[in-house]
C-alpha cells in the first residue's frame, strides 16, 4: 500500500482512491513570463516521478498541470518588452515544453491555461457571490470574504487572528478584512480583459486553479500538489474558494515539494544565485544528471544546488551505467530488489532509498561479472535498467553515456568556471584511437603511449580489450 504524507493532516496516509484503481491529480504549474529555473525543475521532476510510479503500480491516473498565462507579472513583462501578453506567454510555454522534453518529463493529460477557462472562472465567482462568500468591493474588484470560511488556515496551520495581527497597517480600503483576496480584478486601462457581470476584468490568481481543477477533475479529487511556496496563501485560498463554491470536499491529499537552495542560501535573483534550465542543462553531461540530483533528496525536504552535488550525481549515474556496459540484453525478472525498490517508493516516494537500491544492484552486477557469471550479471543489469526506468533514469545506451561530453557540470552554477572546455569530438577521438591501433600493430610503443597520454589529458579513458579492440569513455 502506498503511503503519502498529507500536508493537510501532517501525517502519512494510505492512498485510497475515490474510484478504485483510478487516481486524479492536479499540480500547480508555471506562470509563464520567463524561462523555467531549477526551482521549477524540482517541482516538475518530483511530480513526473510521482506520475511514473503511480502508473507503474497499476493506477489509471489522470494528471492535470495548469499554466498561468495571465497575471500581473505577465502583464508587466509584456509591457516592458512592448509585445502582446499572448505572444510573450506562447514563447515561454514553448520554451518550457522544450526544457521538459530534455528532462524526460512527460506531458500531462490536461494542461489547461487560465485564459481558456475564463467562463468557468466567472461562473465560480458568481456562485461564491450567490452563497455570500464574496462581495463586490468599492473599487470594482470581486473579493473573497475569508471570515465566512471557518476552516481557513487548516492547510497551513495559520489562525485568522494571528494573520490579522501580522497584516499591514495600510490595508486596502476596498477590503472589508485585510485577509480578503481578489477573485476578479477590475480592468485597468491597457490591460487584457474579459467581459463579466461585474464589468470588464480578469481572473485573480487563486481562482484560476479552483476553476480549472474542478472543471477537469470534478469537485472532489484525489491529490493536489505543488511547491511548498504555494501552501500559503495560494493553496489555502483554493480550499476556501472550492469548498465554499461547491459544498464538496475538494481534495483528499495534499503534496508539497521542498525549496531549492543554492550553496546553502535561498535561491533568488537579488542574490545572483538564480539559474534557469537554459543555463544549467548545457553544462551537464546529460539532463539525467539533474534528475538524479533532484531524486537524491526526499521531495519534501530542502535540496541544496551546488557544483559538488551535481558532480556527485554525475559520478553516481556513472556507476550505474558502468554496471550496464557490455552485457547481453535479457528480459528483466522480478526479484528481491524490485520488492525493496517498491518498499522505498511506497513509503512517501522515498527516492533516496530507491536510488540506494539501484546502487546495490549495480554492485551486484559488477560482482557477478567479476566472478565470470555473465548470465547472472545480465539478469541483474536488466533489473537495474528496468527499475531505473521507473524513475526516468538509465535511458541512454551505456556506451553512449560515457562518450557524452561532460562540459563542466554546473558551469551555470555556484563555484564554477564559465570557460570549461567541451573536450574533443567523437570523430577526433576515434581518429586518435585508430592511429594508436596502427602504432601498436607496428610495435611503435612510444607513439602508442603518446596518443594514450594525449587522450587522457583531454579527459578520454581508453580500455584495451582482448583481440586488440579498444573502447573509450569520457572521464
Amino acid at each position: 500500500m502506498i503511503r503519502i504524507h498529507n500536508s493537510l493532516t501532517g501525517a502519512k496516509e494510505e492512498l485510497r482512491p475515490i474510484t478504485p484503481g483510478s487516481l486524479t491529480m492536479y499540480v500547480c504549474g508555471l506562470t509563464v513570463y520567463d524561462y523555467a529555473h531549477i526551482g521549477h525543475a524540482r517541482m516538475l521532476l518530483v511530480f513526473d516521478v510521482v506520475t511514473r510510479y503511480l502508473r507503474h503500480r497499476g493506477y489509471r491516473l489522470t494528471y492535470v498541470r495548469n499554466i498561468t498565462d495571465i497575471d500581473d507579472k505577465i502583464i508587466r513583462r509584456a509591457a516592458e518588452n512592448g509585445e502582446p501578453t499572448g505572444k510573450l506567454t506562447e514563447r515561454f510555454i514553448a520554451a518550457m515544453n522544450e526544457d521538459c522534453e530534455k528532462l524526460g518529463i512527460a506531458r500531462p493529460e490536461h494542461e489547461p491555461r487560465a485564459t481558456q477557462y475564463v467562463p468557468e472562472i466567472i461562473a465560480m465567482v458568481g456562485e461564491l457571490l450567490a452563497r455570500d462568500y464574496a462581495y463586490v468591493a468599492s473599487n470594482g474588484d470581486v473579493m473573497y470574504a475569508v471570515a465566512r470560511f471557518p476552516a481557513y488556515g487548516r492547510l497551513s496551520g495559520k489562525r485568522l487572528q494571528d494573520l490579522r495581527a501580522g497584516a499591514r497597517v495600510e490595508v486596502d480600503e476596498a477590503k472589508r478584512d485585510p485577509l480578503d483576496f481578489v477573485l476578479w480584478k477590475r480592468a485597468k486601462p491597457g490591460e487584457p480583459s474579459w467581459e463579466s457581470p461585474w464589468g470588464p476584468g480578469r481572473p485573480g490568481w487563486h481562482i484560476e486553479c479552483s476553476a480549472m481543477s474542478t472543471a477537469l477533475l470534478g469537485t472532489h479529487f484525489d491529490v493536489h500538489g505543488g511547491g511548498m511556496d504555494l501552501k500559503f496563501p495560494h493553496h489555502e485560498n483554493e480550499i476556501a474558494q472550492s469548498c465554499a463554491a461547491t459544498g464538496d470536499a475538494f481534495v483528499n491529499l495534499w503534496m508539497h515539494n521542498g525549496f531549492v537552495n543554492v550553496d546553502e542560501e535561498k535561491m533568488s535573483k537579488s542574490l545572483g544565485n538564480f539559474f534557469t534550465l537554459r543555463e544549467v542543462l548545457p553544462t551537464l553531461r546529460h539532463p539525467e544528471v539533474l534528475r538524479y540530483f533532484v531524486l537524491s533528496s526526499h521531495y519534501r525536504g530542502p535540496i541544496n544546488y551546488s557544483l559538488e552535488q551535481l558532480e556527485q550525481a554525475d559520478a553516481a549515474l556513472g556507476r550505474l551505467y558502468t554496471a550496464l556496459r557490455e552485457l547481453p540484453a535479457v528480459t528483466p525478472v522480478a526479484g528481491e530488489h524490485i520488492a525493496r525498490f517498491h518498499d522505498s517508493m511506497d513509503d512517501d516516494f522515498n527516492t533516496p532509498e530507491a536510488l540506494a537500491v539501484l546502487q546495490i544492484l549495480s554492485r551486484e552486477v559488477n560482482s557477478a561479472r567479476d566472478a565470470g557469471d555473465t548470465p547472472r550479471a545480465a539478469r541483474l543489469a536488466a533489473e537495474l535498467k528496468a527499475l531505473g526506468g521507473v524513475v526516468g533514469l538509465l535511458g541512454v545506451e551505456p556506451a553512449q553515456w560515457f562518450r557524452l561530453a561532460k562540459s563542466g557540470a554546473g558551469t551555470a552554477g555556484p563555484g564554477a568556471s564559465a570557460g570549461a572546455a567541451a573536450g574533443m569530438s567523437d570523430a577526433e577521438i576515434e581518429a586518435r584511437i585508430a592511429a594508436r591501433t596502427a602504432a601498436r600493430r607496428a610495435r611503435n610503443w612510444a607513439e602508442s603511449d603518446r596518443i594514450r597520454d594525449e587522450l587522457a589529458r583531454s579527459g578520454v579513458v581508453l580500455e584495451d580489450k582482448p583481440g586488440g579492440k579498444t573502447s573509450w569513455r569520457r572521464a
